[in-house]
């Protein structure tokens, strides 16, 4: 599928596929300018951590090309793609690493960000094959059932996905139960998106309401639960999508590997711990209806975080397309000298 594209075509644009109509409509934006990249980006056109690093280049060859002969101006509209959503970090690093050719003019803006798309690639294919491998590793007794939140397929990730192509791998390799997918409120991403990718992909799944998912765990419904990240603080605390943080206490209490699978670029060393992310608090109209239809009272406060961050003591495992990061707290995890791991990276 063409998630996140770029076009020559008769006046430069970036192409999205527009996941706000999924799963009833496929349908395509095409961006000829930076507020339509902007708008896109903040109201969920486009979504997923590595497909906003995507965007936020392709945003940048945009700004690019719009100004060429005016770096400053280009910089400057590229920075407010960077700041469209702030807790995610490959959104700006996307962005900033396309801006890092601009002193070599718009085509290799454009050229850095193709790079990072296909990049993208490569690291998606070593993050599921390692997350599968380690899934396989404990929970080697039958096929596993795992549960997950959110989307972290290819709509989000590019060509492979994250913790959604981890499940891919392991259906490929005959490892595979079933996916439990939370619907993922206020927008219902993984209703809308996961359950369509799995559909498509022929992988045995169901859905459930959020608040279900801890059930499943608690009843033995569950044999390792898989996620994706959006930043990842310096000592292994983990922002992901609201809910996140419900199933890995849930999971810690029964017993349950809780796997994070992201991209290398999630890590922030620049932010030390989880108190230090900045979590995107959204409109209150995504909670207060859905598809036009109100669903309490007229001016109902409201609470809707995004993201939510979940303790590193509470993971099983942070895996990359470089390592697997475990956490100090499960001591069945041991270093080739035989020493119990800390929370520290350990490379495989």
């Amino acid at each position: 599928m063409r998630i996140v594209d770029w076009s020559d075509g008769p006046e430069a644009a970036v192409v999205l596929l527009d996941q706000r109509a999924l799963p009833s409509r496929t349908e395509y934006l095409q961006l000829t300018t930076v507020d339509g990249v902007v708008d896109a980006v903040r109201t969920l056109a486009v979504r997923g951590a590595p497909n906003l690093g995507v965007t936020g280049a392709f945003g940048a060859a945009l700004a690019a090309h719009r100004h060429p002969g005016d770096p400053a101006t280009a910089r400057a509209e590229a920075e407010r793609v960077a700041r469209a959503r702030p807790t995610a970090v490959p959104l700006a690093l996307g962005v900033r690493r396309a801006l890092a050719r601009l002193a070599d003019g718009p085509a290799a803006v454009l050229a850095e960000a193709r790079a990072v798309a296909v990049e993208g690639v490569r690291v998606n294919a070593a993050a599921t094959t390692r997350a599968a491998d380690l899934l396989e590793a404990r929970c080697p007794a039958r096929p596993i059932r795992l549960l997950t939140v959110c989307n972290t397929g290819e709509l989000a990730c590019g060509e492979g996905g994250s913790a959604l192509g981890a499940a891919l791998r392991l259906h490929e390799r005959g490892a595979l139960g079933e996916v439990l997918a939370c619907e993922t409120r206020p927008l219902l991403q993984g209703a809308r998106l996961t359950i369509w990718e799995l559909a498509r992909a022929g992988v045995p799944h169901r859905l459930c309401v959020d608040s279900a998912g801890p059930a499943a765990l608690a009843t033995g419904r569950v044999d390792a639960v898989v996620v994706g990240a959006d930043r990842i603080a310096a000592n292994g605390d983990v922002a992901n999508k609201i809910g996140t943080y419900m199933l890995a206490c849930a999971a810690a209490h029964a017993g349950v590997p809780f796997v994070v699978v992201a991209p290398e670029e999630t890590i922030d060393p620049g932010t030390a711990t989880g108190a230090g992310i900045v979590v995107e608090e959204r409109g209150a109209d995504e909670v207060l209806g859905f598809g036009g239809v109100a669903t309490t009272l007229p001016g109902t406060p409201v609470f809707n975080p995004a993201f939510d961050v979940t303790p590193f003591d509470l993971l099983t495992a942070v895996v990359t397309e470089d390592r697997v990061w475990s956490s100090g707290g499960d001591p069945g995890e041991r270093r080739e000298d035989g020493s119990p791991t800390t929370p520290a990276a350990v490379r495989r």
